[in-house]
């Protein structure tokens, strides 16, 4: 009975070892904030704001204001992710786009570009 229980046990923490490995493997898999901002399918930043830090980004974009001391622009974080998810809603006649509100990104998506912006 002793050998079925240290079988069982071992078994079992062998399952939660790969569930773990496959849980940081799915993880490593997601993209980040500054993928996801220089993603032409998803943020998409870069078509009309510059990012004079970055020295990847690759920038057409002078349309927009450049992203620079977005920590000093936007204090309050939450106000920058708002503008993120729809700016609309601060000012009718933005041409950014909404893309929490139409989806363009999803909830974590929006997280982690407010939090690659916000750095920058």
């Amino acid at each position: 009975m002793r050998k079925l229980h240290q079988l069982i046990t071992a078994c079992a923490v062998g399952a939660i070892t790969l569930t773990g490995s496959a849980l940081a493997a799915d993880a490593a898999k997601e993209p980040t904030g500054k993928q996801l901002a220089f993603d032409r399918s998803k943020g998409n930043c870069l078509a009309c704001h510059g990012m004079p830090t970055q020295p990847d980004a690759e920038s057409t974009g002078t349309y927009g204001p450049p992203l620079i001391a977005m920590s000093a622009r936007y204090p309050d974080k939450a106000k920058l992710r708002a503008q993120i998810w729809d700016a609309m809603a601060f000012n009718p006649a933005t041409t950014m786009p909404p893309f929490g509100k139409h989806q363009v990104m999803t909830e974590q998506e929006i997280d982690k570009v407010t939090d690659f912006i916000y750095g920058l």
